[in-house]
């Protein structure tokens, strides 16, 4: 299924966002999306020749090379994180908005008796402190500017329990949430609103192989799960997070929005 954004607009025109795993699939939808609304966009990544042919991708669909900045970084690197989000505000004069992308599994085991402490730690690395790392070295520029956004990333891992997630992972997303209320909370006096996706699963080109490899009663029993009874296109994501970015949210803070066509509804 392919959709289109309802907003066919310029609504981010002269803004700024920092999108961190801005290389990776969901990162890459959400930063040529927000370029294609007149934003500029600044794409963090720890895969350098992801960043490169991000960059690319991007200005081959159009989008001004003025309009871009790839900066190879690991966000669990605190000082590397401040030093490129000084760069994004030297290069651009302004950031409005941060993306926070960057996280998952990372490649990590999912049955506890395969995990080990350094599969834990780099999963939390990840997740809750590259998070943490990025909010922190943003906030300042934000402040100075008057206020912006920030989107933060769980999961429905971190909402529920997951067949399909270790337990290093559940914590980290559940964690997230944690840190994205209290932030709000901090930081909500100050003109900067901050809210949390949790995305349920989407078809990435990775997933996407593994999904179609499953039996056909496999992935009947996957989408008997999901009420709207079907898996989402990308966009589907993308756009709760812009929707998040921008001025139509003005007044929304500390919330969790879940994407998941219904399989976890809160309460």
């Amino acid at each position: 299924m392919t959709t289109r954004s309802p907003y066919v607009s310029e609504r981010f025109t002269d803004r700024v966002a920092v999108v961190t795993g801005g290389a990776g699939g969901l990162g890459m939808a959400i930063a040529r999306a927000y370029s294609s609304e007149g934003g500029r966009v600044a794409i963090f990544d720890a895969n350098l020749d992801a960043v490169s042919s991000g960059i690319a991708s991007l200005q081959k669909a159009g989008v001004s090379p003025h309009s871009l900045l790839g900066l190879h970084v690991d966000v669990k690197d605190s000082s590397a994180v401040h030093q490129a989000m000084s760069q994004v505000a030297e290069n651009f004069g302004r950031i409005d908005s941060l993306i926070a992308a960057a996280g998952g599994s990372v490649g990590t085991p999912t049955k506890l008796e395969e995990i080990t402490p350094e599969d834990l730690d780099l999963v939390i690395d990840v997740n809750i402190k590259g998070t943490y790392h990025c909010s922190a070295a943003i906030v300042p520029f934000l402040k100075a500017q008057g206020g912006g956004s920030i989107v933060t990333f769980s999961s429905i891992g971190g909402r529920s329990t997951s067949p399909v997630t270790g337990i290093p992972y559940a914590a980290a997303k559940a964690g997230i949430l944690g840190l994205t209320r209290r932030l709000a909370r901090e930081v909500g006096p100050n003109n900067i609103r901050v809210n949390a996706i949790a995305p349920g699963l989407f078809l990435t080109d990775r997933l996407q192989g593994t999904f179609d490899s499953m039996s056909e009663q496999d992935r009947n029993e996957v989408l008997d799960s999901i009420p709207l009874h079907r898996m989402p296109d990308l966009r589907e994501c993308v756009d709760p997070v812009l929707f998040l970015a921008s001025d139509a949210a003005s007044y929304i803070t500390g919330v969790v929005l879940d994407i998941n066509g219904g399989r976890f509804m809160s309460g």
